[in-house]
């Protein structure tokens, strides 16, 4: 049974976890030292339980203790009860849906784990924000991709933010980071995956055409500046462009990554 644990300072150390939230440098450091992430929104928190992440304590406002009975009973984590005022104090910011959780992360798969049996990947190079990493797992979980794979230098997929944004697709998703991203997309090759880079050069073909034939696409995206570096368009099989109407060459890196992940699906189905 969880442990209700009524706490009314806001220095109380038992708060740990949840200080100030919003402090991007703070808490890669933090988290990373005790392996957490934290878990915001009710359903988000429900998503994270149900993927049998282990929960190492909650943080709720009394109003949003009902909603959530169901999953705190069968816990025995504490769940600290504080007031909205509090949890403001402690987090940073002011918590609108009343719950957080703070939960233990796992080790990550390797390459191969990740990639058995799966048909349709995603393969991101320096994605470094928060929102757009999020953003890009729920819609490749959304248009049924099997795994993401992530250069060292992208944002975390399990940094608040990210998991908020993406309503828990990392949960879901299988997905690790690619330690030899140098020689990434020849090994994907390799292993019979055809990999597309959208990019905006020259001889970049029209998505539609480019993901139409394989068995297994990667489909390959980069930063949100520079785009993909010129390596990894070199080196991938495909090289392909959403098409736009004359003036505007791009989208951001979510919204163009939801749409091929929708004509990647299609090409994939048919």
């Amino acid at each position: 049974m969880a442990r209700f644990v009524p706490v009314t300072d806001p220095a109380d150390v038992r708060l740990a976890d949840y200080r100030d939230l919003r402090d991007v440098q703070l808490r890669k450091s933090l988290e990373a030292e005790h392996g957490l992430f934290i878990a915001e929104g009710d359903k988000v928190v429900r998503r994270a339980l149900e993927a049998g992440f282990a929960p190492r304590s909650f943080l709720l406002a009394e109003r949003w203790l009902e909603g959530l009975d169901d999953v705190l009973g069968p816990s025995d984590a504490p769940c600290f009860v504080v007031s909205e005022k509090l949890a403001e104090e402690v987090t940073g910011f002011h918590v609108h849906r009343g719950a957080l959780a703070s939960m233990q992360r796992r080790p990550l798969p390797t390459v191969d784990e990740v990639l058995d049996g799966a048909r349709a990947v995603l393969v991101l190079e320096d994605v470094v924000d928060h929102t757009n990493v999020g953003a890009i797992f729920r819609s490749g979980a959304a248009m049924g991709f099997d795994a993401v794979l992530l250069s060292p230098r992208c944002a975390d997929p399990f940094y608040r933010r990210a998991v908020k944004v993406g309503m828990g697709a990392v949960f879901s998703t299988p997905w690790t980071r690619l330690e030899e991203w140098y020689d990434a997309l020849p090994d994907l090759s390799a292993r019979g995956f055809t990999t597309v880079a959208l990019t905006l050069a020259p001889d970049s073909t029209p998505i539609e055409e480019a993901v139409a034939g394989p068995d297994r696409v990667a489909l390959v995206l980069g930063s949100e500046g520079p785009g993909l570096s010129q390596r990894w368009q070199d080196a991938a099989d495909r090289r392909a462009i959403i098409p736009m109407r004359e003036g505007i060459d791009s989208l951001n890196v979510a919204a163009a990554t939801a749409v091929a992940c929708y004509l990647t699906s299609r090409a994939l189905k048919g």
